[in-house]
């Protein structure tokens, strides 16, 4: 598995935070570039971006206060592991306003390590350094549901953070 260059600065509004590169996103060499993942549109249906991004536009997000990292920085073929320690490391040092992340998968593992409870979709009331931490449902493709802990839609979530971000 290939480890993307996070897109990361000082200050940031939201840092989204994956479990890991997908295969296809690595192989293309930008963040979310998977046939069906909705991250771009979603992030420009909750007006995160004045403007519809398309993968290969990944490292611009800074301009909008956004940024992107992922959790398995401790990457081989047969046991991706997830760097909490240093994910947490990066934000602290970062500083994001929110850090959201893109799936319960991921919030899970984190909130486990940190000793947290299991988490629901939606703000927590437990901060990552100075953040404060949102969890999204997962904008994969293969995450195509009626039901999303209580709302039909995935964008509703997505632009309950935004309004926070503002």
């Amino acid at each position: 598995m290939r480890v993307l260059p996070e897109v990361l600065a000082p200050g940031l509004r939201v840092v989204f935070a994956a479990p890991a590169v997908g295969e296809c996103a690595a192989d293309r060499g930008h963040y979310y570039a998977g046939p069906g993942n909705a991250f771009w549109q979603l992030l420009y249906e909750a007006e995160l971006t004045p403007q519809l991004l398309e993968a290969n536009q990944d490292s611009t997000v800074q301009m909008y206060g956004v940024g992107l990292a992922d959790v398995v920085r401790d990457k081989d073929d047969t046991d991706p592991r997830f760097d909490v320690a240093g994910f947490v490391a990066r934000m602290e040092r970062h500083e994001p306003r929110w850090v959201a992340f893109n799936g319960k998968q991921v919030a899970q593992a984190v909130a486990r390590e940190l000793g947290h409870p299991r988490p629901a979709l939606g703000p927590l009331d437990w901060r990552i350094g100075s953040a404060e931490v949102f969890v999204l449902p997962s904008s994969s493709g293969a995450n195509r549901r009626r039901d999303y802990d209580g709302r039909p839609r995935r964008i509703d979530w997505w632009r309950e953070l935004a309004d926070y971000v503002r």
